[in-house]
């Protein structure tokens, strides 16, 4: 090769890098080279949440098939698209947490009258399992729906960034559908979950003492335990339901006249990718996943009377709470149910104290 070749050859090369680097810095090229692949891997992600839904909705319509109820697709079709909650006016903060309780309630109600419509003659707790599996259902369907917009969304803007986005959080998203998607199987067959660990502590605690209502869905026990008075509540199973037991606790305490020693909260709690699922753990304050009107409900019954607030929580996964209940759960349930004597004894004898068992009582008399 002669030095004019050889020249040459060194001036196609810089000018092909030359035209790469204007390619790259100065056209959107780059990105729209980005937006292909990162919408490439989203709809691969949601073609696999359709079939999730699919699946779920398949599920679910035989399962309602089997409680003998009319037309149970109708049932879940028109259960996915009503029942949504606009939240109240937080502009203005007084009266917020009435005002969202009523709402709350408004919707549970309807939700419950919808159930009792088209779910005639099956057993209560039945009803209530079906609810909570079209619940799951429908918050699926919704999760399937907003991804779909913002995908169609950034398409439409060209928006690289914002499938970059949500290309990054789509395995996390996936995860967590899946597991709600097993969970069906927990509340099709009536056993207990991970969220019934408090509800579960409650039945050990209280032995064979007959349960009492004290407020919708929502029962409280009395009995002795080394001379002490212990009142424990927890919603009324063994159907999927949470009750109130904020209401609950405000209605015990005034009825005790404020003569409450300590209030202990138990509930499970989501565990860190370091700690190990059973931990139990104590704490002070209102040891409840509600968005408000509940955990207001008990911090203001302790509040009035000066009482004492615990907290013992046992920690899972999301997926660990909302499926059947594992063994390393039930192990951290037996944990906290010795945390929870060493605080009633902690108590002087002849005193009162107040133990609410919060979570979803499905599968727990």
């Amino acid at each position: 090769m002669d030095a004019g070749s050889s020249s040459d050859t060194w001036y196609l090369i810089l000018l092909l890098m030359f035209a790469i680097s204007f390619i790259l810095n100065f056209t959107d090229i780059p990105q729209r080279i980005q937006l292909w692949r990162f919408a490439s891997y989203i709809r691969r992600r949601l073609i696999q949440m359709d079939e999730i839904e699919s699946d779920v909705r398949r599920r679910l319509i035989n399962y309602l098939g089997k409680l003998n109820i009319n037309s149970p697709k109708d049932v879940v079709d028109n259960f996915m698209n009503n029942y949504f909650l606009i939240e109240p006016v937080d502009i203005e903060p007084i009266d917020i947490i009435k005002r969202l309780s009523h709402l709350i309630n408004v919707r549970d109600t309807n939700v419950k009258t919808y159930a009792e419509r088209y779910m005639p003659g099956i057993q209560k707790s039945e009803r209530y399992n079906a609810i909570v599996a079209l619940e799951i259902a429908s918050a699926i369907n919704l999760v399937n729906k907003v991804l779909k917009h913002y995908f169609k969304l950034g398409l439409k803007n060209n928006n690289w960034v914002l499938l970059m986005q949500l290309a990054l959080e789509m395995p996390n998203i996936i995860r967590i559908v899946n597991s709600y998607s097993k969970a069906l199987d927990a509340f099709f067959s009536g056993t207990p979950i991970g969220d019934g660990a408090g509800p579960l502590l409650v039945r050990y605690l209280v032995g064979n003492s007959e349960p009492k209502r004290i407020a919708e869905d929502t029962v409280y026990y009395e009995t002795l335990i080394n001379g002490r008075r212990v009142y424990a509540i927890k919603a009324e199973g063994p159907g999927a339901n949470v009750g109130k037991p904020g209401e609950a606790v405000e209605k015990l305490v005034d009825m005790l006249g404020g003569n409450v020693s300590r209030i202990v909260t138990v509930d499970a709690a989501l565990k860190l990718e370091i700690e190990d699922t059973g931990e139990v753990a104590e704490g002070v304050g209102a040891a409840i996943g509600d968005i408000g009107p509940e955990k207001i409900g008990i911090e203001r019954a302790a509040t009035k009377y000066g009482i004492p607030l615990d907290a013992v929580v046992i920690k899972m996964s999301l997926e660990e709470a909302i499926n059947t209940m594992t063994k390393e759960v039930y192990d951290g349930v037996l944990k906290a149910f010795e945390r929870v004597k060493n605080t009633i004894n902690s108590v002087g004898e002849g005193g009162s104290i107040i133990v609410i068992g919060v979570g979803n009582t499905v599968g727990v008399l």
